[in-house]
């Protein structure tokens, strides 16, 4: 069926795999939660600039090269799980500094300098990276979607089968934005729990990159 061979198992597996939680959803919420919906949303582009590039790079046969290259494939695991410990520890650090009342004396001092402080934080290139750098994500999607076109004509197929990954996605996405948003009120006038949510969300990061430099081809 246009060019799918079964869809309607893609679908139920396409909806297990999107609930999975991982850092970009992770990341996505984050954002929400500390900067709102508008910018949340740059760092869910991100995201699905890095899975459209991911699937690309599947359909053309980059995952088989990491299959038949340990050493490649190492290299690529432990660039994100690096990347992903990097962004854990500054979760941590603004953990710390939110413990410790720093970020309201400064608020309370130069409400001015908030802001510009904030948007070095780029969400969209660290969304984007997180993607990217993940040897896995890409390994999975040629090993999922190969079962589901024909050898024949695999081409529509794919585009298909992308067209409705990222549909899902953005509806998960903004779901999960949206929930955040609404935790940013409570995150402002509790830094106690704004302290410990990042905290979670920084130590799942590491479980992230310790979980993909253990990953194997």
């Amino acid at each position: 069926m246009l060019g799918i061979t079964d869809l309607s198992t893609y679908l139920a597996g396409l909806a297990l795999i999107i609930l999975l939680p991982g850092p970009n959803s992770l990341y996505v919420v984050s954002v929400a939660a500390r900067r709102g919906p508008r910018v949340a949303y740059r760092a869910a582009a991100g995201v699905l600039c890095g899975d459209t590039v991911l699937m690309t790079l599947s359909a053309g046969g980059v995952a088989s090269l990491l299959q038949a290259s340990p050493v490649l494939f190492t290299i690529v695991k432990f660039a994100g799980a690096g990347y992903l410990t990097w962004l854990a520890f500054g979760m941590l650090r603004g953990a710390v500094a939110l413990w410790r009342g720093r970020e309201a004396r400064r608020a309370a001092r130069d409400g001015e300098q908030a802001e510009p402080k904030a948007a070095v934080e780029r969400p969209y290139r660290r969304a984007l990276v997180v993607s990217l750098l993940n040897p896995k994500a890409i390994l999975f999607f040629i090993s999922f979607f190969v079962q589901f076109v024909p050898e024949s004509n695999p081409l529509p197929g794919f585009i298909l089968l992308g067209v409705l990954a990222q549909a899902a996605s953005v509806l998960y996405l903004s779901f999960l934005i949206f929930a955040g948003a609404r935790l940013a009120a409570a995150f402002r006038r509790r830094k106690a729990l704004s302290a410990g949510a990042t905290s979670v969300a920084g130590m799942l990061f590491l479980g992230f990159a310790v979980k993909l430099s253990l990953a194997s081809a």
